[in-house]
């Protein structure tokens, strides 16, 4: 989430900003998101809109659901606070490298046969070297799932202006492309 480092006034004339180097305090934000978080949770599995699957499925009953959530409630959850960004061009760069990103690239797919998707992937969990390259083999219904998990949803297209500089508009590209075609077949 992207936050503005202050505020319209009151009275709507003007922006009032933070302090430098300061919006809320990253303890309090944490309890503030833990309990909007646990809230909304239980609000949308009160209205069935949650869905539960394989070892999970004894959550779908209400008090299974709330006894899971009621340690989470005095875990300390960790909120990163970034420094503020350089202007608005510095948070389309920042949003863009989010929107125009594939879920996986295709030097990280080993092979695709009658066991699965083999693929390379990082162990956050792990340090160094050894985070890097593993490799896991997925049945395809299981990878494809994964996969569309990180498709935005239709009627979600990447906004223009969140596109990178550096990556070409393929519309634009096309026209070109067409116009340099017809251009050269038939000269004037």
């Amino acid at each position: 989430m992207i936050v503005p480092g202050g505020g319209i006034s009151l009275d709507g004339t003007r922006w009032v900003a933070c302090r430098p180097n300061f919006l809320l305090a990253v303890e309090v934000l944490s309890c503030l998101f833990r309990r909007l978080v646990l809230e909304k949770l239980a609000a949308a599995h009160c209205a069935g809109e949650l869905q539960f699957f394989g070892k999970h499925m004894a959550l779908t009953n209400p008090k299974a659901f709330a006894a899971y959530l009621a340690p989470l409630r005095n875990k300390d959850w960790v909120v990163y606070a970034k420094r503020p960004f350089g202007g608005p061009e510095e948070v389309l760069r920042y949003l863009a490298r989010y929107t125009h990103r594939v879920a996986i690239s295709n030097r990280r797919l080993i092979s695709a046969d009658d066991k699965g998707v083999t693929f390379k992937w990082k162990d956050y969990r792990l340090d160094g070297a050894e985070r890097y390259n593993r490799v896991m083999t997925l049945p395809a219904h299981e990878f494809i799932r994964r996969f569309l998990m990180h498709v935005l949803p239709a009627g979600f297209p990447p906004h223009p202006l969140l596109r990178l500089p550096h990556l070409p508009n393929p519309r634009q590209e096309r026209r070109a492309h067409s116009r340099a075609a017809h251009e050269s077949f038939h000269p004037n």
